[in-house]
């Protein structure tokens, strides 16, 4: 699994979608704009139902709820993680990134175009808050 960058300073929710489905950017970003989902749009990283009807849209099913974060050795093996979560007027936000474990290995994918590199393995770097299992 490749990561994909996000084109949009809030776009980690259509990237880690585009991930998740191994599609461009562009094409995740297009079905969501036509279902009224949009990058600028602050739910998109303050609320899970957006990241979740995307998905549904590209055949993935995920969990019904989100589950806190214990350890990444508690994690599934593909997962959405909420990282950077803080608070902003009461209101939750966060960063969406894709945890992979496959082939005896884990990492992280991450969005961010400012990154020197979006395969991460400095777990203790990146503090989750909690996940949504990818199950399919």
């Amino acid at each position: 699994m490749n990561p994909v960058i996000q084109k949009e300073k809030t776009g980690c929710g259509i990237a880690s979608v585009a991930t998740l489905v191994g599609v461009d950017y562009d094409s995740v970003k297009t079905k969501a704009n036509r279902l009224g989902i949009f990058a600028e749009d602050l739910k998109l990283w303050s609320d899970t139902k957006y990241v979740r009807i995307l998905l549904r849209k590209f055949g993935v099913s995920v969990s019904k709820k989100e589950r806190k974060f214990v350890s990444w050795e508690k994690l599934p093996n593909f997962a959405l993680l909420a990282v950077k979560w803080h608070l902003e007027k009461d209101k939750p936000f966060w960063h969406w990134v894709v945890f992979v474990r496959e082939k005896g290995s884990a990492y992280v994918l991450d969005s961010n175009k400012t990154l020197q590199k979006n395969k991460r393995t400095d777990f203790g770097r990146m503090k989750p808050k909690w996940f949504i299992k990818v199950t399919a």
